[in-house]
């Protein structure tokens, strides 16, 4: 759901705590760089498409008010979209505004396959918690990182009325602008130097990209739910599986406001720690060198 937190060492242990191996520091390095240079290669491509920065893209002709209508369980909605009121909302937004909006419903065709590629190597992270190399927690690493491919995997790749929907680009767009400072961030941090502009970018952006990506997360899982809905009154059909994805579908939607709300306020107060209440470094300063990891 939100990028991953690494939990700073007890200052009673600090003075004793080692940094990784030079091999596994280095490696580590590698690591991120090439998550942010994989994330950097999604974040132009999901830009390159919507803005047509190439040319090389149809606008996405559907009107806004044709994929509203498809949003489960709202049938008298559906009625008032397809009546004016989503043809007024896009009527609203800039000129330049309506041919990106547009073409954010095909911007699974664009960036699916690479935005699932580059999100599957997070599963290494996992991996680096249980080895010891990074201080993480466990479970945290997890949720994480596993909420992400199940989104990938579970939501994205198997229900194909995701792939029309302009929620996708928007989830995409947070992650990667919110992973390409991530990990940027983290090498920078392995190799000694913390910059001032990356450090307050590291622990700002959450405002605006958490609420982005997981509400564009969870209504994407939304968008997948049959009708009747939210109601858990779905009867067993022969594929068992299926029915009881259905319920955890459900439920995982309700659960992601309330672990939007952790996360934010989380990070939050990880911002207040490092630059302090107002955010202008009196937590940490901004650009020094960091302690050994």
């Amino acid at each position: 759901m939100a990028s991953i937190e690494e939990v700073d060492a007890p200052k009673k242990q600090a003075k004793h705590k080692r940094g990784p191996s030079p091999l596994v520091k280095y490696y580590l390095v590698l690591y991120n760089i090439l998550s942010a240079l994989g994330w950097s290669y999604v974040l132009l491509c999901t830009l390159v498409h919507l803005f047509d920065l190439d040319g090389a893209h149809s606008t996405y002709k559907e009107p806004l008010h044709a994929w509203l209508a498809r949003i489960p369980y709202l049938p008298a909605a559906r009625k008032i979209f397809a009546t004016g009121i989503a043809a007024r909302l896009e009527a609203s937004l800039p000129v330049w505004a309506v041919p990106v909006f547009r073409r954010a419903g095909t911007a699974y065709a664009r960036v699916g396959k690479q935005t699932a590629f580059v999100q599957s190597w997070a599963a290494l992270e996992v991996l680096h918690v249980l080895l010891g190399w990074v201080r993480s927690p466990l479970v945290t690493t997890l949720i994480q990182v596993g909420s992400r491919l199940y989104l990938v995997w579970g939501i994205t790749y198997q229900f194909p009325e995701t792939h029309t929907n302009p929620l996708y680009a928007s989830m995409v767009l947070s992650w990667s602008l919110t992973e390409v400072v991530r990990y940027t961030f983290y090498a920078c941090n392995l190799l000694g130097y913390e910059p001032a502009p990356l450090l307050y970018l590291r622990y700002t952006l959450f405002y605006i990209l958490y609420p982005t990506g997981a509400s564009s997360e969870a209504l994407l899982i939304y968008a997948t739910l049959p009708h009747p809905g939210l109601g858990f009154s779905h009867s067993f059909t022969p594929n068992v599986l299926s029915t009881l994805h259905t319920y955890v579908r459900e439920a995982l939607f309700i659960a992601w406001w309330p672990g939007l709300y952790v996360m934010y306020t989380h990070m939050m107060k990880q911002r207040r720690k490092v630059l302090g209440p107002t955010g202008g470094g009196s937590g940490r300063t901004l650009g020094a060198k960091p302690k050994s990891l």
